[in-house]
């Protein structure tokens, strides 16, 4: 979407504006249509660390495939030998949710090169923060045997209790460090 502005020198220009985001209840029943519909289609819900760990085993098959075989982490991916880990359920619906959130942003005016953040932190510092969060949830993805969507989505919807459990967790803990991090918002 693009509006004409006038310019303090009588030129019009074009700018592109952003439409407005959904209305977060309605993405919430379309994200719950969405795990309903993945249950009665591929009789599994969603998640996406899975696929991490599927696409991990795929290169170490390849580059030490007598470790990797012999590895119970890995042997869980690769089967006996003739299963190919890139064939896997969560490695579709992962590279699904890229192409999806591309044609959203393209749909939405949203694409541009930028980095979010406060007006007290530089980019360089952003993006540390960035990487050291996205390990941490990684690491915590594997010890709770599932990530935020697999564990709130999917074993919340079933009434897992260990879900329900590690989403109280993940909120308390954001809620806590979230004092430490506001300046780097504010």
């Amino acid at each position: 979407m693009s509006t004409l502005v006038q310019t303090p020198d009588t030129e019009k220009k074009s700018v592109s504006v952003p439409k407005p985001y959904w209305n977060p209840y309605l993405s919430g029943i379309g994200l719950g249509l969405v795990l309903l519909l993945s249950f009665v289609i591929m009789g599994r819900g969603l998640g996406a660390s899975g696929a991490f760990s599927s696409g991990i085993s795929y290169v170490m098959e390849k580059i030490a495939p007598t470790h990797t075989k012999a590895n119970e982490f890995y042997g869980e991916y690769l089967g006996d030998g003739t299963k190919n880990p890139l064939k896997d359920w969560l490695v579709f619906e992962v590279l699904g949710v890229f192409v999806g959130g591309f044609i959203s942003g393209a749909l939405g005016g949203r694409i541009k090169k930028t980095i979010e953040k406060g007006p007290n932190v530089t980019d360089k510092k952003r993006l540390i923060f960035a990487f050291i969060g996205g390990a941490l949830m990684g690491i915590g993805a594997k010890l709770a045997r599932g990530c935020t969507s697999g564990q709130a989505l999917t074993g919340g919807s079933v009434l897992n209790l260990g879900s329900w459990a590690f989403m109280m967790c993940v909120f308390a803990g954001a809620y806590a460090l979230a004092y430490f991090m506001r300046r780097q918002w504010l």
